[in-house]
């Protein structure tokens, strides 16, 4: 046998207790938000045809996948997102399901990407969808259940910010600064690089590649100087193509504002998220420091469905990963404490009260407590000890005389005090 050291992969985690208990904290707080958002949780398979990626976002995926020929012969990979299995899902049951679909899913997924922080090459990540609703309402809804989720874990407006943009209104703008219909997508990619990359470099590569002239490229650049939504209201609101997308933009915020939620906000054309597939409202929630990558993003892809599934359904998602969210909760001292926790630890005197004991230790349990005891008999300074490392809230103690009494001594083990109770009334 080999004497091998064998290690997790390169950019995955072993998750120790510890670590588990964390992620089942992120993962329960996710599931309590959804469940009071009206959202019902599904799941779908881990590993999926090639073919459903690459349809959705090209053939160049392929480089970013865990993907291989299975024994059958078929093209397959570990899912890098939900979306797809979402979308293919929806389409499958599309004529009996209920509008507006509320689902939500909480996936393991995968990308071969180069590891940096906040980025492994696993993770596990909230998606939180609406199908079949096109109003706006339903994308404050959406935007009003991502801010919450952070908030559930205590997290407030000094903590993060949510950037809100739109493609139909960044859409009509760009169009108006006078760029080609079919450069839109390469200018909102060359453009979604706005707070990385200084202004020359964005008006080289808007002239370079798009082919933009130098008007057209000053008309571009000015949209993204507005810094507040209520400056492009008034700058272009009255702007042919541009005054209904500032319209529907105003109803969202109008709902947000309704929900006491604006503090969370910001209005940010820059946030144009380089996916092709975002048809309306996007999104991106921050860190207000500025110092890790993005918590969350989302928005609307209306044309997704029909694209991957064949049936024409508005739709709307975020997906928020556990990986950035953990170091923000660390870094705000917001991660929960992970000792271990009992409600009873059982201590059997000598080895002749140990019947009594597993049969206390085995009807507590029945009642929904969480009991421990000692495998092999020890003394009952020791048993303590274990009571105390495992964090037991109490003990109870069965020695000859209970035995014979039909009691048990309970201790509360942070005040001491002490009772004796009879055997069947400890619980």
């Amino acid at each position: 046998m080999s004497n091998a050291n064998f290690q997790a992969l390169p950019g995955f985690r072993d998750f120790y207790p510890d670590d588990f208990a964390i992620r089942a904290h992120i993962m329960r707080t996710w599931r309590d938000v959804a469940r009071r958002y009206g959202f019902q949780e599904y799941d779908g398979p881990p590993l999926e045809p090639l073919e459903l990626y690459t349809e959705k976002s090209g053939p160049e995926i392929v480089q970013q996948l865990y993907n291989f020929t299975d024994k059958g012969g078929r093209e397959v990979a570990m899912r890098p997102e939900m979306t797809p299995t979402l979308a293919r899902m929806a389409a499958a049951r599309a004529g009996g399901l209920r509008k507006p679909i509320k689902w939500f899913s909480i996936p393991q997924l995968f990308r071969y990407e180069r590891q940096q922080r906040g980025r492994l090459r696993e993770h596990f990540q909230l998606n939180l969808d609406v199908i079949g609703e096109e109003d706006a309402a339903a994308d404050a809804e959406l935007l009003a259940a991502a801010i919450d989720m952070l908030r559930a874990f205590g997290l407030t407006e000094q903590d993060f910010v949510a950037r809100v943009s739109d493609r139909r209104l960044l859409r009509a703008l760009l169009l108006h600064a006078g760029v080609p219909e079919d450069q839109l997508v390469l200018v909102y990619n060359i453009v979604d690089k706005l707070e990385r990359d200084p202004r020359e470099v964005i008006a080289r590569r808007l002239r370079d590649e798009a082919g933009m002239g130098g008007e057209a490229i000053e008309r571009t650049l000015d949209i993204f100087r507005h810094t507040d939504f209520d400056a492009v209201r008034q700058a272009y609101g009255q702007t042919e193509g541009v005054a209904p997308e500032i319209e529907r933009m105003g109803e969202i915020f109008g709902h947000l504002r309704a929900m006491g939620l604006m503090d969370y906000v910001r209005f940010d054309l820059s946030i144009v998220r380089g996916l092709a597939y975002y048809t309306g409202i996007v999104f991106e929630l921050f860190d207000a420091r500025g110092e890790l990558r993005a918590i969350c993003g989302g928005g609307r892809y209306d044309n997704l469905l029909g694209q991957v599934g064949g049936v024409q359904l508005p739709a709307l998602g975020f997906g928020m990963g556990d990986v950035v969210l953990r170091e923000l909760l660390s870094d705000r001292g917001l991660l929960p404490e992970t000792r271990q926790t009992l409600d009873f630890y059982v201590i059997a005197v000598t080895p002749e009260q140990r019947p009594d004991a597993l049969g206390m230790v085995h009807r507590l349990r029945d009642g929904g407590a969480s009991v421990d005891y000692a495998f092999k008999h020890q003394g009952v300074g020791k048993q303590f000890k274990n009571a105390s490392a495992l964090g037991a809230r109490r003990t109870v103690v069965i020695g000859p005389d209970e035995a014979a009494e039909g009691v048990a001594v309970v201790k509360d083990m942070e005040s001491g005090q002490e009772s004796r109770v009879p055997l069947a009334e400890v619980g």
